[in-house]
């Protein structure tokens, strides 16, 4: 029999195991690390680097060698470009008001149709849109057609300038977080999201592949970059669970998904959409561009 003391010692070693292992990614980034190989074209999502300024991320986005950024307001996009970086996504109405509910089209067409003028001014390609929450007691086959309708009045405004619509797939399954998971989501099935696409019909309409929330709700996801990879406009990356780096304490193993990705011939951004957990958020930043500098 393992004495009280004995457990209590064997208790703190695991705890002490698991610590050096959730702190090890930390300490194995240079501090002065930037990215080399440029064959994923980066781009990061400002909102995750929340309280951290805006001019303040740009510069290490810069300093880091990432190409891209995403998900800041809209008055940084002159410095953003003014410091060499790209704007990789442009947003527009949100997750939460989409054209499932035909009462939000007005105001989803109006900021689409503006955000697509807002992406050609700063040379961007691509605009989000999403299918926004479901409606009580809406049969799918309805919701799926509102979202068309909606979608057909803005696409030739966005062939015109040629500026690809992307549709997000979000989860729908974790609850623990306004920004991990999205439970009511019309559009929480990938197929569902890709059959969408396919009935668009318009080069300039694709999927925004949301790796992190394909792995929650749909799985198998170099399968589905492979089949569907010509239906795919842009891209997101994060750890799972919990949305955190991308490092060795999660489920998804980037590399190799990452490798996938370009041997479809994508050119477009793949964006780190992560959480910081660590307590040096420059370098979560610099050991994600440093895990998908493949």
């Amino acid at each position: 029999m393992v004495g009280a003391s004995a457990l209590a010692s064997l208790s703190l070693e695991k705890q002490s195991a698991e610590a050096t292992l959730l702190q090890a990614p930390q300490g194995s980034v240079p501090a002065d690390y930037r990215i080399s190989n440029r064959r994923i074209r980066q781009s990061v999502m400002g909102w995750c680097f929340k309280p951290m300024p805006v001019p303040e991320l740009i510069d290490h986005c810069v300093e880091i060698g990432i190409e891209g950024i995403e998900g800041i307001d809209h008055q940084f996009y002159p410095e953003a470009r003014a410091k060499g970086l790209k704007i990789s996504l442009v947003s527009s109405h949100g997750f939460g008001k989409g054209p499932t509910d035909t009462n939000h089209h007005a105001e989803c067409l109006e900021k689409l149709t503006t955000s697509i003028d807002r992406a050609v001014e700063f040379q961007c390609p691509s605009v989000i849109t999403f299918t926004g929450m479901r409606v009580p007691e809406m049969l799918d086959a309805t919701a799926e057609k509102n979202c068309l309708d909606c979608w057909k009045k803005v696409i030739g405004h966005a062939e015109k300038n040629k500026i690809t619509l992307v549709i997000e797939h979000l989860n729908s399954r974790d609850s623990s977080h306004p920004m991990k998971g999205h439970p009511g989501y019309f559009g929480d099935d990938v197929d569902r999201c890709f059959d969408l696409v396919k009935r668009m019909d318009s080069p300039y309409f694709k999927l925004l592949f949301d790796i992190y929330h394909v792995q929650i709700m749909n799985g198998d996801v170099i399968r589905r970059i492979q089949n569907n990879h010509s239906l795919i406009g842009h891209y997101h990356t994060a750890g799972n669970p919990g949305r955190a780096e991308m490092d060795e304490t999660q489920e998804i193993n980037y590399p190799p998904i990452l490798q996938a990705i370009l041997a479809t011939g994508y050119k477009g951004f793949v964006a780190q959409e992560f959480i910081p957990t660590w307590s040096d958020t420059v370098q979560s930043l610099r050991h994600g561009a440093m895990v998908m500098d493949v």
